[in-house]
């Protein structure tokens, strides 16, 4: 019987001390978010991208033109800022009221029934 294995709690799990205490706290991870919330936060991404680089355009083309044709004047800046963003905002939220499926109305808002 030399071969028989012994019955001690030691030999059966050589590593059972628990784990040395931690100073730092752990980090939780928060729980998955639900499918439309987390496609809700993509439009919101994009259109705030969106706003930010065709206002950017639309500013460089207001600089361009006032630098070259309206003799260094603001106005042509402000008015490329604000094509720019109008665009943008525009194509937002056209997306966000098509986004729709069964239940949504006309204007992009629930419908209630």
């Amino acid at each position: 019987m030399a071969n028989a294995p012994s019955s001690s709690p030691s030999s059966s799990t050589p590593n059972s001390a628990p784990p040395p205490p931690t100073t730092s706290p752990t980090l939780r991870l928060p729980s998955s978010k639900p499918a439309s919330e987390a496609l809700l936060n993509d439009k919101w991404d994009t259109c705030l991208s969106s706003i930010a680089i065709r206002s950017t355009l639309g500013l460089s083309f207001g600089i361009v033109f006032s630098v070259l044709l309206f003799k260094r004047r603001a106005w042509p800046a402000w008015v490329g800022l604000g094509f720019g963003a109008g665009r943008a905002w525009e194509e937002c939220d056209s997306g966000f009221k098509r986004a729709g499926g069964a239940g949504v109305g006309k204007e992009g808002l629930r419908v209630v029934r």
